[in-house]
């Protein structure tokens, strides 16, 4: 039956139903969740509702904001589904904030001076950003970060900008600051606390969160008062910090926090808190029973909640009691997992340990930029909360162990996490969504939810930020459901099922893809898996059109990106095999730009240390020199490794050098779902190690012998023999056959010998029915196989020489967007802590230059126990 709610409801017809008027004020994230809620439980459209809204766009996803710097478009983001608003009975007015609340007469008057009706009212108004009390804050040159019109101002004013800085170091402030750094600004971190995050980690976790940004070549001022901005008569802006220090910048950026929109709710004399927020109670109701209040304007229970999770709770209470129920908005969890400037952050419970008597159990490894805390009660029996900072893959399941007793010693959960098959059907899988492990095992058993796309349809759970994805798998996984083979969320089929439909319908754009074999706009793990399938087919270079909006980091520049922010160059150096003449031109290279010279396992030379935009210039030397792309940034073949063979050595039977350098040549550039290595010894001896590559060949007096599936890292493994005895021709063609169909079928960063080991799992003996696809031709594809490889190395060209000679993609090769020549001498670059200095890009360098300095000492990892 439904309640009514408020006394004195009025109704009018929509549709031939008797509905009652709903108003909501703001359309942001929160706003939205409201409508949503209540168009879904409303089933009897008793409810006739009006949104106004204050921009000129409908809802979009604020917390994926940066995203829309890098290229995500501002419909991309959009929340609002196409069918949502149907001007009967739902309707969305954009560009009318509300600028008056009538509460006798219970109207809306917008800044056009329409007027709306309603029987119940919600405030879903947000915050504004907190600019703190500074003289000069408003100065031409200052923003602030919260909407997409706040970016497009940033945007425009970074055009023209060399330095910028960002007024706060929490949540906000990251955000913001990797939004500047993203538009190629360097950026400075000004931070009043001493540590970053101070609200969401404590010192230990904060230092190391310093330390990570600061080697992405952000500079970090914590512990640190801005006390004026004054403008220049060049029209940048001068920061004033207590102490008297001072820094010049383009543009300031304050997002030093949030206040709750409360004018409307303070005109019309609702209760406010003693700090602002509209008083509400457990169900989010304000003093006047027909008006709600949500999200960031609403206090509480004492609390200004700012973040998404609890705001869309009180959006499903405010529904829920709309349509007649009970739901109450009690204390919520405030846990927090991002990954900021590419760093995880998390947090839960209570994570700077004020429960009386608290126990902390740290890990720290410096080096690995690693910082983990638990925080237990004083005998060590309940978990209270924890910090996570460069490892959070153990949050979802450690959240849930708050207030619970501890399963296993604090050690055991802080290296390997919570086991989770005991985790009690209580405990909170999602707090975005308030979903508890109890709802999923639910869902699973008794909704036939077979993968973690359904239980997200079903329970909402993993929909907001994402970070409960892993356990959820778990989950299932537990409950006996056989692991989907789903790419991602946005393809069903697996990556092998991918590349066929692909290779077979010849769609060679990411759009065409998804709208023929997937949905939604694709994410972090599709996009890249389609660049490197369409890069595998010769789908042209990959930074061409639309290919290059896939690409990962490295593949953006061609180049890795190093942990202090600089780029390696790599130079493919077939067989190791080496003129003196070109030798000379590395070491010519590495001296004009101060670059670290690294001899590799790989029987490479590795360049570190250079910046995006010397990039091409250290390219154009190299490749007029004669070198060509080493494909070190990419899922591809990296390097063949050779000994000398039978040409130097007095063991050598077989001129393993030779073959190597036509291996690398043959196979350089073939991209494939993990990186690949190879190598080719001329003995028994075996000096070139291959038996720890991808492929390997054993030189034998007969021939060569060929070995598959082997590799070094985290798990090393030895390859195994497939075939001995070989010609050169029967060697060729065995490893064609073996990459390509290694190319078709494996899975998304699967090496080849855990593809091999999954045949096993398959096929009993995966070794045997490798043999019988590409030696018997068992599925009659070695032809097309061949075929595949022939392309390949017909079309092969090297990725950075197709760069120098295309304009378009050298614009992308720029550390400011406002000096796209370099060297630029009024840019001077300062090396602190364990970085390698830079050449002076000064063309008159100081006489007495800064040593460079060395490396800092760092202890090695740690576990401490710190009694309160």
């Amino acid at each position: 039956m439904f309640a009514e709610p408020v006394p004195g409801l009025r109704a009018e017809t929509v549709a031939g139903v008797a509905a009652r008027r709903l108003v909501v004020v703001g359309n942001g994230m929160v706003g939205q969740r409201l409508v949503d809620a209540v168009r879904e439980r409303d089933t009897e459209q008793r409810w006739q509702i009006t949104v106004v809204g204050e921009e000129p766009r409908p809802a979009y996803d604020r917390v994926a904001l940066t995203s829309y710097l890098t290229g995500t478009s501002a419909e991309e983001l959009s929340l609002v589904s196409e069918d949502c608003y149907d001007g009967e009975r739902c309707v969305l007015h954009l560009g009318e904030p509300a600028v008056a609340i009538d509460r006798d007469t219970r109207t809306v008057t917008t800044a056009t001076g329409r007027v709306v009706e309603y029987d119940a009212l919600v405030l879903a108004t947000g915050s504004r950003p907190f600019v703190p009390p500074v003289p000069g804050a408003d100065l031409d040159g200052c923003f602030v970060y919260r909407t997409i019109d706040d970016l497009d101002a940033i945007r425009e004013r970074a055009a023209s900008a060399r330095v910028g800085a960002v007024v706060g170091g929490g949540l906000l402030g990251l955000e913001a600051a990797n939004a500047l750094r993203s538009l190629g600004v360097e950026t400075h971190v000004v931070e009043f606390a001493p540590r970053l995050m101070p609200a969401q980690v404590d010192q230990g976790g904060g230092e190391m969160l310093r330390r990570a940004v600061e080697s992405l070549g952000l500079d970090v001022h914590v512990d640190t008062a801005t006390e004026q901005l004054t403008a220049l008569d060049d029209g940048r802006l001068r920061m004033n910090f207590a102490g008297g220090v001072v820094l010049d910048v383009d543009l300031v950026v304050f997002s030093a926090g949030i206040r709750p929109r409360d004018e409307l709710a303070r005109t019309c004399g609702l209760d406010l808190g003693e700090r602002g927020g509209v008083q509400v109670d457990d169900a989010c109701r304000t003093a006047d029973p027909a008006i709600w209040a949500i999200g960031e304007c609403a206090l509480a229970g004492g609390t200004i909640y700012g973040l998404v999770a609890p705001g869309y709770e009180m959006a499903e209470v405010v529904a829920d009691r709309l349509v007649g129920g009970t739901a109450a908005f009690t204390d919520c969890d405030t846990s927090t997992k991002l990954k900021l400037l590419g760093v995880d952050v998390a947090s839960f419970g209570d994570a700077h340990g004020a429960t009386p008597g608290a126990l902390d159990v740290v890990y720290a490894d410096p080096v690995a930029g690693v910082y983990k805390k638990l925080v237990l009660t004083d005998d060590a029996s309940t978990v209270l909360g924890g910090v996570l900072v460069g490892d959070a893959s153990s949050y979802a399941a450690l959240r849930t162990l708050v207030g619970q007793p501890l399963p296993d010693t604090p050690e055991q959960l802080l290296m390997a996490g919570p086991s989770t098959s005991s985790l009690d059907d209580a405990a909170q899988v999602c707090t975005c969504q308030n979903v508890s492990a109890g709802a999923i095992r639910t869902a699973i058993a008794d909704d036939g939810c077979c993968d973690v796309a359904s239980v997200k349809t079903c329970t909402k759970a993993g929909t907001v930020c994402g970070s409960c994805v892993p356990l959820i798998k778990t989950l299932l996984a537990q409950s006996g459901v056989e692991a989907s083979t789903a790419l991602c969320e946005h393809f069903d089929l697996s990556r092998a099922e991918l590349f066929d439909a692909i290779r077979v319908t010849g769609l060679r754009s990411f759009s065409d893809i998804v709208a023929g074999h997937g949905r939604g706009r694709g994410c972090d793990i599709c996009k890249p898996v389609v660049a490197s399938i369409l890069a595998s087919l010769g789908s042209g270079h990959i930074l061409d059109g639309e290919q290059a909006a896939l690409q990962d980091t490295n593949d953006h520049f061609l180049a890795n990106l190093q942990r202090n922010g600089t780029y390696s160059v790599v130079p493919r150096i077939p067989g190791g095999e080496l003129t003196p003449e070109k030798l000379i031109v590395i070491g010519e290279v590495a001296r004009d730009f101060g670059l670290y010279t690294k001899i590799t396992g790989g029987q490479r030379i590795d360049l570190f240390g250079a910046r995006v935009e010397q990039l091409p210039i250290i390219w154009r030397r190299l490749v007029d020199a004669g070198f060509e792309s080493g494909h070190a940034y990419g899922k591809a073949l990296r390097t063949v490794k050779s000994c000398v063979g039978s040409t130097w050595c007095r063991y050598g039977v077989q001129d393993s050098t030779s073959l190597a350098i036509m291996l690398e040549l043959r196979y350089r550039g073939l991209r494939s779902p993990h990186k690949i290595k190879a190598g080719v010894s001329g003995c028994a001896r075996e000096c070139a190690e291959a038996r720890g590559k991808d492929f390997g060949i054993i030189a034998s007096d007969c021939g060569w012998n060929l070995y598959l599936g082997g590799n070094g890292g985290f798990n090393p493994r030895h390859a195994q023999l497939f075939a001995s005895d070989l010609d050169t021709d029967e060697l060729v063609r065995l490893i064609d056959r073996f990459l390509m169909f290694y190319v078709r079928t494996a899975d998304r960063l699967q090496r080849t010998s855990a593809w091999l080991e999954a045949l096993n799992d398959e096929h009993g003996d995966g070794l045997a029915y490798l043999r019988r696809v590409i030696v018997d031709d068992e599925l009659g594809i070695c032809a097309d196989l061949d075929a595949a490889m022939d392309t390949h190395v017909d079309t092969y060209a090297d990725e950075w020489a197709a760069v120098l000679d295309d304009d378009e993609k050298l614009r992308r090769f720029v550390s400011f967007v406002n000096a796209p020549d370099v060297p630029d001498p009024s840019i001077r670059f300062v090396t602190e802590r364990e970085q390698i200095r830079p050449a002076d890009p000064d063309p008159d360098p100081d006489p007495d230059p800064d040593p460079a300095t060395g490396p800092v000492p760092i202890a090695g990892a740690q576990l401490e126990v710190v009694r309160r």
